[in-house]
């Protein structure tokens, strides 16, 4: 199944309100970034000021430098998923099994420039890779298409695991990235910026659907 994740990516609580009014309005599944300020340059919102509507699913996009301090609050908001860095200064494994007690989901986001070989011993702890081709922190950015090869190796040597993108998403791109073996896409910029977000949502999830 694929499935178009819109994204929310805001730096104080009224964009973050009115970003998620947006997202939740087009999409059954969203993604949210949370950043931390230290491992990405901006901040957001904190886990305590942040909720989503009961209809939607959200997986939460942690861009936490030390996720493992704030497990209690991630176990409280109980999202769908958690993904947190493989760059993160973390135990990545115990993080995934605190969180797979409360039945809540747990992916792993790969950096532009990390090898996906550096996360081989972890994969097996996680439900979900995240292959990361945009700028942490913000919407917009380039997909950087040589990262199919990242996507390639976990078909391959991981075909159990959910397989995301985050940055550059297109309704240009996104045909081929579906047909590399990406299933979640995490779309931003293309939604937001657009004049009318929910036909650019529509485009993308018309591609996703003949696929």
């Amino acid at each position: 199944m694929i499935t178009i994740c819109p994204t929310v990516t805001a730096y104080d609580i009224a964009s973050f309100h009115t970003q998620m009014k947006l997202v939740s309005s087009l999409a059954s599944r969203i993604h949210i970034d949370a950043m931390d300020g230290e491992f990405a340059p901006e901040a957001s919102p904190g886990l305590s000021d942040i909720k989503w509507p009961h209809h939607v699913q959200a997986d939460l996009h942690l861009m936490y430098q030390r996720p493992m301090e704030s497990i209690d609050q991630l176990r409280h908001l109980k999202p769908h998923m958690v993904i947190i860095h493989n760059e993160a200064y973390v135990h990545h494994m115990q993080f995934a099994a605190e969180l797979h007690k409360d039945d809540i989901q747990v992916g792993l986001a790969i950096l532009h420039d990390t090898p996906i070989e550096c996360a081989e011993q972890i994969m097996h702890s996680f439900d979900h890779v995240l292959i990361f081709s945009g700028h942490l922190g913000y919407h917009g950015g380039q997909a950087d298409m040589e990262l199919l090869n990242k996507v390639r190796f976990l078909k391959y040597h991981h075909p159990e695991v959910e397989i995301g993108w985050d940055g550059g998403i297109n309704d240009n791109n996104v045909a081929q990235l579906i047909e590399a073996g990406v299933s979640v896409l995490n779309v931003g910029g293309f939604i937001h910026s657009s004049e009318h977000s929910s036909d650019a949502y529509a485009r993308l999830k018309d591609i996703a659907e003949k696929h």
